[in-house]
């Protein structure tokens, strides 16, 4: 992420979405269209995924339940796809729509939030936050048209590694129908 001050009167939030644009702008002109065409749907020139299509898949996890998950079912052996990057947060209240935004601009197909469970959280409320920020950045990538299904929030405890993977694997199926992020090709070309 870039680490330069954001002083010049605008907030991040709306420094990211510019930069989002900007990429499916350059897209846009690497593909053939007009960089101000509609921005719909940035993946409509996209050939239709193949078969050996495999996503990248991030996924923002905090460091009590949801680790906790993903030990257990590394521990049970349960297998989901190989090509996913965990981070940790000491929270999902501390996600930020802004590291969700990041992922995607660098290159990520799908990213994804696992947390506790509601009413379970070990900061109280911090789930409950960060669902809200989730939903917040799902409008966001509609919005610049890259597509609110490639983010999704999942909730597990401790020791459920079964639906950990099997939310893994449910975000890699969706992505695999949607394709690939189109900004990947446009981060390869700078």
């Amino acid at each position: 992420m870039n680490n330069e001050p954001m002083n010049n009167g605008k907030s991040a939030d709306q420094q990211i979405s510019k930069s989002a644009n900007q990429q499916i702008s350059e897209w846009r002109m690497a593909n053939g269209e007009s960089p101000t065409s509609n921005l719909q749907s940035p993946t409509s020139n996209l050939q239709p995924p193949t078969s050996n299509f495999q996503p990248e898949i991030t996924v923002f996890m905090c460091i009590y339940c949801a680790y906790m998950a993903a030990d257990t079912a590394g521990a049970l052996r349960i297998k989901y796809p190989a090509n996913v990057k965990l981070v940790k947060l000491p929270c999902t209240g501390k996600t930020d729509v802004r590291y969700l935004l990041e992922a995607f601009a660098q290159g990520a197909d799908g990213v994804c939030v696992v947390g506790c469970p509601i009413g379970n959280c070990h900061h109280v409320h911090g789930n409950v936050r960060g669902r809200a920020r989730v939903e917040y950045a799902k409008a966001l990538l509609d919005q610049i048209g890259l597509g609110g299904k490639r983010l999704e929030m999942y909730f597990v405890s401790g020791g459920m590694g079964n639906p950990f993977a099997n939310a893994i694997r449910e975000l890699t199926e969706r992505v695999k129908k949607v394709g690939p992020n189109p900004l990947r090709s446009v981060k390869r070309e700078t």
